[in-house]
């Protein structure tokens, strides 16, 4: 099973193997927000912003989600680290 981000009915995402890798994109695309509830005070927990959704979905032909994770963690070690 492959997994996206979703829009409302639109995928705007290449699919990936787990949903945990579409989680680091949207992380890294800065569509994570922390949220809490009454009951979650002390730990917020990390939701989508914008009624963005992470879900399962069809492979375009020709599609390969390991290799489209391959691929973003390749892009990931090469961008330059911003010191802080």
């Amino acid at each position: 099973m492959a997994y996206a981000l979703f829009y409302q009915d639109a995928k705007l995402s290449k699919a990936y193997p787990t949903e945990a890798d579409v989680w680091k994109l949207a992380r890294k695309s800065g569509l994570v927000v922390d949220a809490t509830s009454d009951d979650e005070k002390a730990s917020p927990r990390p939701v989508l912003d914008n009624d963005y959704e992470i879900r399962p979905c069809q492979l375009d032909p020709d599609e390969d989600p390991a290799k489209n994770k391959a691929d973003a963690d390749r892009e990931a070690r090469l961008e330059p680290k911003l010191s802080s």
